[in-house]
């Protein structure tokens, strides 16, 4: 069952299916994104583009994010459904390990408008952060409560092994 975000009301909503990904390398640190100008930790991911098969969707999001090459493991293990803004949106969130740190993103206007940066840490220290973070809009605040769900359930089912 998806965690749900906000509420419907009575307006007209756009539905987009989204992925994440929480991706590990091999000191077993996970990647997060720091949106500086909204002052929120993300992880990596993006909308699925029609009908697109959520592999090629969120290895492609997880290299636009971070220039790394990732593989996603397993199924999915948690997703949300948002309502904000005029957008109905489901993400589902996926397990990925490193392939390949090709480093640093191409500069693309939207990473530096949000002055979007990537950063290698341990899972618990991940979780402190995105606790922490207070962001500055409605959007860094569902990014927060979205993705600070999906680090609490990646982080209960490896302490569960």
């Amino acid at each position: 069952m998806a965690k749900v975000i906000g509420f419907a009301e009575n307006v007209p909503y756009t539905a987009r299916q989204a992925v994440r990904i929480i991706v590990t390398n091999q000191k077993e640190e996970i990647v997060i994104v720091f949106a500086q100008n909204g002052n929120y930790y993300k992880l990596p991911g993006g909308c699925i583009e029609g009908d697109e098969d959520h592999r090629v969707a969120v290895e492609r999001e997880a290299t636009r994010a971070t220039s790394c090459t990732v593989t996603m493991e397993g199924e999915c293990m948690a997703s949300t459904e948002e309502w904000r803004d005029g957008l109905h949106q489901t993400s589902y969130c996926y397990r990925g390990r490193l392939m390949k740190d090709n480093g640093i993103p191409e500069s693309k206007e939207d990473r530096l408008i949000d002055g979007l940066m990537h950063k290698w840490i341990a899972l618990d220290d991940a979780l402190t952060k995105m606790k922490a973070s207070h962001p500055t809009s409605l959007l860094g605040r569902y990014i927060k409560e979205r993705d600070l769900y999906f680090l609490e359930t990646f982080a209960r089912a490896r302490d569960s092994l």
